[in-house]
């Protein structure tokens, strides 16, 4: 019986190397774990009230927050009511069909909330939703 060495070219290769495989991998989790933080939207802290009905409401371009503290903030950016009525025009004329969502806090009192209201309706905004939070 004569052995086989080593050395001979009829061996095929019966493992897979994956060192490469997971270099990849990692460098593909590095990339992500540094773009990340680039497409979280940043929030503002408001006690929405709770509300066991609700509908989904579609994309808005006219966000509009009302803290506690009486601030009025308008996709991210503090604004005042001509802010607001500049940039409601503006988007009325991209989207006829452009719905308002207003999130105002829970201690927000009611008639902040329509005085906003009216003044994004002045323009000619014609929907309006009111954000929650489900219990």
């Amino acid at each position: 019986m004569a052995m086989k060495s080593h050395s001979d070219h009829e061996d095929s290769i019966s493992e897979i190397n994956v060192v490469p495989l997971v270099d990849i991998i990692l460098v593909v989790l590095i990339i992500f774990m540094v773009t990340a933080p680039m497409f979280i939207k940043p929030s503002i802290n408001v006690n929405l009230p709770k509300a066991a009905s609700s509908d989904q409401t579609v994309p808005s371009q006219l966000n509009i927050t009302l803290t506690k503290d009486g601030q009025v903030i308008m996709n991210g950016n503090p604004s005042t009511s001509d802010q607001l009525r500049a940039k409601a025009t503006e988007e009325l004329a991209k989207n006829p069909e452009i719905q308002a969502v207003i999130s105002a806090d829970k201690d927000v009192p009611h008639g902040t909330v329509v005085g906003i209201m009216d003044v994004i309706k002045s323009v000619g905004v014609k929907k309006f939703a009111i954000s929650i939070e489900k219990p």
